[in-house]
């Protein structure tokens, strides 16, 4: 789970220092206030570590992958040039690390349950991107590989702190090390040069395996379809879109997948669990995913509105339905500890249904140890929230909630000061508007108008 994040110099934050990350983060604000930045640089930087290519430092995007930055120039604060950007990690490992020490047959190097990642990038004298330092924080040891000078492709390796772990060179000529892999990689060379830095590829992995149990969907999703072709693919999400839903599905009930919906309730396949929530939100009854014939690999979607009520094509109900899937499905699909990120998940849906997704996230954070980082215009779903608080359904602990606004052409990010009975102790003024002055208006308006009479 991640558990801190700090940016510098990225698209319109200048700054935000070490931002607490809970198992369910909210992120409400007005629009262009960089809410959707700071998922962005998330799916930028695991974009970077599922590209081929080794030697692009950043992988800033197309139309094809999760997000599209354009360029280093469109993401640098102010565009300044020459530009800097800068970002950390905390996060908490899903099973230990431990490390042996590769000079001794039964010493231990260190433990860790936690690890922290730094990186400082900019142009260097070329005008190409490249990394000025990265390092990796582990059980007190700081580990930074860092560029000689302020330009070229020489760097070299320390431990900037007092945490035992000192590098022994392998006999031989003194080589400067290379440019780093990607943002975060060491490069081949780190292992030749020193006798006792194998552990390294262990810290790389771990940073790898935190992105690839991060999973993501957008605000704008698929439209409905009357039937669904299946060639038994297994998806690793729902797509940016949910386009892969009916795929997660029907790939889940292959697999005879079972969730847990609580300590000693029945498990639940993907398709009840989905089901049972549906109905718990109050948009339909019941839910299938159904073969038009056998022996084919078309399906159809359907829905029951009633208990009494004909099933129908998912087509032919309200639009919130189709919406809310990929959610649900998400939620209940990804492996267990998984961070997931979602953009204005209530889309399309009413505000009943927008504070039940509050008991969506609550119920898979509790029952799956998944992670949600939201970011959301729904005063709905943040009071359900803050009531669950009140009711000791999550502490004030398992939420961190932030309010973005734009002050001065920067972004600033406030951390709402949630106290045990739910309330917000520091409530931006017009928060989700001018509520009071919206009715003040009213009242003047129908008092001028009984005038007139």
């Amino acid at each position: 789970m991640l558990t801190q994040l700090s940016i510098g110099n990225f698209k319109s934050w200048k700054r935000i220092d070490k931002m607490r990350l809970a198992p369910i983060t909210g992120l409400f604000g007005p629009n262009s206030s960089g809410k959707t930045s700071i998922l962005q640089l998330l799916l930028m930087l695991k974009q970077t570590i599922e590209s081929s290519d080794r030697a692009q430092v950043l992988e800033f995007g197309d139309e094809k992958n999760l997000t599209n930055l354009g360029s280093f120039r469109d993401v640098v604060y102010e565009h300044e040039k020459p530009g800097t950007i800068d970002f950390s990690l905390n996060w908490n490992l899903p099973e230990g690390l431990t490390v042996k020490d590769p000079e001794s047959k039964t010493d231990t190097l260190f433990e860790a349950s936690q690890l922290g990642f730094q990186c400082t990038l900019g142009e260097n004298g070329a005008d190409r991107l490249a990394v000025s330092n990265l390092e990796y924080d582990v059980s007190s040891n700081r580990i930074v590989l860092k560029r000689k000078g302020q330009s070229g492709a020489k760097y070299e390796l320390t431990n900037e702190s007092d945490g035992g772990i000192h590098f022994t060179r392998t006999q031989g000529r003194v080589w400067d090390l290379p440019a780093p892999v990607k943002f975060y990689g060491f490069p081949d060379q780190v292992y030749a040069y020193y006798q006792n830095a194998g552990f390294l590829s262990d810290l790389q992995l771990a940073f790898e395996n935190l992105f690839k149990r991060l999973y993501y969907l957008g605000p704008l999703r698929e439209f409905p379809a009357r039937h669904y072709g299946w060639k038994g693919s297994e998806p690793a999400d729902m797509g940016r879109r949910g386009e892969r839903v009916v795929d997660a599905l029907l790939a889940s009930r292959q697999n005879g997948r079972y969730i847990s919906p609580g300590f000693k309730r029945k498990k639940r396949s993907l398709e009840e669990r989905v089901a049972q929530w549906l109905k718990e939100l109050g948009l339909i009854h019941n839910f299938s995913v159904e073969r038009i014939a056998e022996g084919n690999n078309i399906y159809q979607v359907r829905v029951q509105k009633t208990s009494t009520s004909a099933k129908v094509l998912i087509t032919d109900v309200g639009f919130g339905v189709s919406q809310i899937l990929p959610v649900l499905v998400l939620c209940y699909y990804v492996p267990e500890g998984s961070v997931i990120l979602l953009e204005q998940p209530e889309i399309h849906l009413h505000p009943s249904v927008q504070s039940g997704l509050a008991d969506v996230f609550i119920d898979a954070v509790k029952n799956r140890n998944v992670q949600i980082v939201v970011e959301s215009h729904s005063e709905h779903l943040l009071r359900r929230l803050q009531r669950r608080v009140a009711e000791k359904a999550m502490t004030p602990e398992d939420t961190s909630l932030y309010f973005c606004e734009i002050i001065e052409a920067d972004s600033r990010l406030t951390e709402l000061n949630v106290d045990m009975f739910g309330n917000i102790k520091n409530w931006p003024k017009d928060f989700f508007g001018d509520e009071f002055g919206e009715m003040a208006a009213m009242t003047k308006a129908a008092m001028l108008q009984k005038q007139a009479q």
